[in-house]
């Protein structure tokens, strides 16, 4: 199980621990994002931080209707004792972990200021 805090301005929050493809690792604070279908994003400078692969580049439809491109990475992330592979888009924005990777498990969470986040593995 995996488990986070709900922050002051009511955002479910995680730390995750992500890797770097020469084995450097970087623990983090991720915002839980509904709204986003892909697996994580990342600031741009943590990416060139840890050195993370490119993989290509994709494009997005924003809440405001407006279309961006943005390149996407290779990432290795440590998740509830296991490490997961998946694609991280690079944004300037806190990382945020969206729906393909909670894919497989269920969230709960109180919605107040400190209010518990859980994740586990459906079973």
């Amino acid at each position: 199980m995996i488990e986070g805090v709900v922050n002051d301005r009511l955002e479910a929050v995680i730390a995750l621990t992500i890797e770097g493809l020469s084995g450097q690792a970087r623990s983090i604070d991720a915002v839980i994002d509904t709204g986003f279908g892909g697996f994580l994003t990342l600031p741009p400078g943590l990416i060139a931080d840890l050195r993370l692969r490119f993989e290509g580049t994709g494009r997005a439809t924003l809440g405001d209707g407006s279309e961006v491109q943005f390149p996407f990475y290779e990432v290795a992330v440590h998740w509830d004792g296991r490490t997961r592979f998946g694609l991280a888009d690079a944004a300037d924005t806190t990382p945020l972990i969206g729906m393909a990777m909670l894919e497989g498990h269920d969230l709960h969470m109180k919605v107040e200021h400190g209010g518990q986040v859980r994740i586990q593995p459906r079973t």
